[in-house]
């Protein structure tokens, strides 16, 4: 069987770059190409740590810059206390040879999904600027792409940067209303999953031990992502949000998905909350309401068990 392909659109961010990094090493999937967002760093930074992750993992796919600030609020400034000053914990020392498409991220992804209709799964990781800009520059993409796999929302449960919102959805509310209300078939891997797949240093450093390369980069830049989560919950634990959204692509039999249609919040107190919309001209998402956790953790070690071997190969291709 074919890889299935996809592009990542992300602000990377630690949770980003495990995510990216177990896309690559997955061989179920080929990485089309990584957009760039503001979110967790500034866009600069995450254009620059999305070359750096290619790089790392000797891997071929374009990478493109997207929205500098969000559509239409100001932008709130980045969650450094979460991910590092630079994205990746205490690494400091980023610094990629390789230079990003020159189209925007939009018109990247107008051309390249148009020339794979119907192939292409879109998997937004930050804020959704990128592809509510793509819905502006070409409406009909939504009859060109398979389907958005999307880390985003709290449907069901309080937010983590706000009693009502998850963070991506805060930082671009307009973006992800115009997202969920496009006609296209969306899974929505929000907080409501997310937030029970809590991994332990001891699972990074099992990865760590059978890939050394990759995974033992993923196993330091978790400690600084743990160090926070201790803080706020109270447990050396960290939410693993974005690979979530990569799981839901290869193995979506371990989450359970209620079909609802869905509106953000634009103003005021609850700002970027999603919520059950009463507007039922809205196509309906594919909310995940529960997560086989254990299933997550085991399939995540799977992956990383092979991502050096993978490596290799790409490197000696």
């Amino acid at each position: 069987m074919a890889a299935q392909k996809i592009i990542i659109d992300t602000d990377p961010g630690i949770d980003d770059a495990m995510a990216i990094h177990q896309a690559f090493a997955d061989s179920r999937l080929e990485v089309v190409g990584l957009t760039t967002i503001f979110g967790n760093v500034y866009l600069e930074q995450a254009t620059r740590n999305s070359l750096w992750l290619v790089e790392h993992g000797a891997y071929e796919c374009t990478v493109a810059s997207g929205a500098e600030n969000p559509i239409f609020q100001k932008m709130n400034i980045p969650s450094f206390h979460v991910h590092g000053k630079q994205g990746f914990g205490e690494m400091t020392e980023i610094n990629p040879i390789r230079k990003a498409d020159p189209r925007p991220a939009h018109i990247y992804l107008s051309e390249t999904i148009r020339a794979n209709t119907g192939q292409i799964i879109l998997c937004p990781i930050g804020p959704l600027s990128n592809i509510a800009n793509l819905l502006d520059y070409d409406p009909k993409i939504t009859n060109h792409i398979k389907k958005l796999v999307i880390m985003g929302g709290a449907v069901h449960v309080p937010g983590n940067v706000t009693t009502y919102a998850e963070a991506n959805f805060w930082n671009d509310p307009h973006a992800a209303d115009k997202v969920l209300g496009a006609n296209w078939e969306i899974d929505l891997i929000g907080l409501d999953v997310t937030s029970n797949i809590q991994f332990s240093l001891d699972v990074f450093a099992q990865g760590a031990k059978s890939s050394p390369r990759i995974g033992g980069f993923i196993r330091d830049i978790s400690k600084f992502y743990i160090d926070f989560y201790k803080q706020v919950i109270g447990k050396p634990v960290c939410l693993m949000h974005d690979p979530a959204a990569i799981l839901a692509i290869t193995d979506p039999d371990i989450f359970t998905f209620q079909k609802e249609p869905l509106s953000v919040i634009l103003k005021g107190e609850k700002v970027g909350n999603s919520f059950v919309s009463e507007n039922l001209e809205r196509r309906p998402v594919n909310v995940a309401v529960s997560v086989d956790a254990e299933a997550a953790q085991r399939q995540f070690l799977s992956i990383f068990s092979k991502a050096d071997s993978a490596y290799k190969k790409r490197l000696n291709s």
